[in-house]
């Protein structure tokens, strides 16, 4: 049986292996969060949404102590940072024989799409979900600009 070499199908099968060691790197290989040696996804994860007067951000953060978050926002940048403590510490670490829950600090930084009044933004957090609304500074809100006809 004849078999034929074919040089572009072999860099085809390369092009995907590094594409996968790409994707890794990035974080969109293995979804692992606060696990040392392995690429961390962002936390918490967020929806973000806007209108006109406000932007509007939810975040999935359960098992957080609200006293612990830390909301920051200056300009047009929002941060959201706490920690997330071990609930049982009574089992010692070695004993676990599966710990998918995470724990530890984290910190998520956005760039938000408008400029916002940091001095009347609200956070509510409720059922494990943290609720930002955080009002559009004047100046980015759109006017109405009336047509003056001649």
């Amino acid at each position: 049986m004849l078999t034929f070499w074919e040089p572009f199908r072999e860099f085809d099968v390369l092009r995907r292996e590094i594409d996968r060691a790409f994707d890794t790197v990035r974080g969109r290989g293995r979804r692992n969060a606060f696990l040392p040696g392995s690429n961390p996804r962002s936390y918490p994860l967020v929806n973000l949404s806007e209108d006109a007067d406000a932007v509007h951000v939810e975040a999935l953060a359960p098992g957080i102590d609200p006293e612990k978050l830390q909301i920051n926002v200056l300009r047009n940048q929002l941060t959201i940072s706490g920690e997330k403590v071990i609930t049982d510490e009574s089992v010692e670490r070695e004993n676990y024989h599966r710990s998918e829950r995470s724990s530890g600090r984290f910190t998520r930084s956005f760039t938000l799409p408008a400029q916002v009044d940091p001095d009347r933004v609200t956070a509510e957090y409720q059922a494990g979900i943290l609720r930002l609304t955080l009002p559009k500074a004047e100046e980015a809100k759109p006017r109405q600009i009336a047509v003056k006809v001649a």
